[in-house]
């Protein structure tokens, strides 16, 4: 979600760095991680105690209920959706769902019946678990599935379920080599076919 239909990165920095002044690491360090991540995940690797990891983790997360300002939809995505029926769309998020859906409805965007959050898994991204859930939510196999991803995590996340991936933006790895890209949503054209979608990509 973050990154991939709305935009948070100043919002997502500024808490990052907040942590790392508070924790004595380098914020550098923290974001080269953190993207597309839980944040629990993302706090225990730099914070060893499992205990103080979840504790700041949920200290983290608070802090970004309530920092809403400058969000903004990542361009094409609000026609996308609005093209798409609610029973062909998921969300899979690094998020919290009360994250999910504040930052969703703050920029205007629908929030889909099947959501899969933070909370909804075991092992959240790269671990391939929120794709396949919410596959099976949706009743369809997840290499009928095509994911629009940004991080790292995500795209590993995508092509581990076995679904077709998309890389939204300018992410280059070794797991983007092969994969379609678009910069951002005005590149996706979609019909609905029977049961079907049908993608135009550039």
């Amino acid at each position: 979600m973050d990154g991939t239909l709305v935009d948070s990165t100043a919002v997502v920095e500024a808490v990052w760095g907040e942590f790392a002044a508070a924790h004595g690491v380098d914020l550098d360090a923290v974001l080269s991680v953190s993207h597309g991540r839980r944040t629990i995940d993302t706090v225990a690797d730099f914070l060893p105690d499992p205990h103080q990891a979840r504790v700041v983790a949920a200290e983290i997360e608070a802090a970004e209920l309530v920092r809403l300002d400058g969000l903004t939809a990542i361009p094409g995505a609000r026609d996308l959706l609005a093209s798409l029926p609610d029973a062909r769309v998921a969300v899979v998020t690094s998020a919290e769902r009360e994250l999910a859906v504040r930052r969703l409805t703050a920029v205007g965007l629908p929030c889909p019946t099947v959501l899969v959050a933070a909370e909804d898994v075991a092992a959240g991204k790269p671990a391939p678990d929120g794709f396949l859930r919410a596959a099976s939510a949706l009743g369809v196999p997840a290499d009928d599935c095509a994911v629009f991803e940004d991080a790292e995590a995500g795209l590993r996340a995508a092509r581990a379920a076995g679904a077709f991936t998309v890389v939204v933006g300018g992410h280059e790895s070794p797991t983007t080599r092969g994969l379609r890209r678009v910069d951002d949503f005005r590149q996706v054209r979609a019909r609905v076919e029977g049961d079907r979608v049908v993608l135009a990509l550039p």
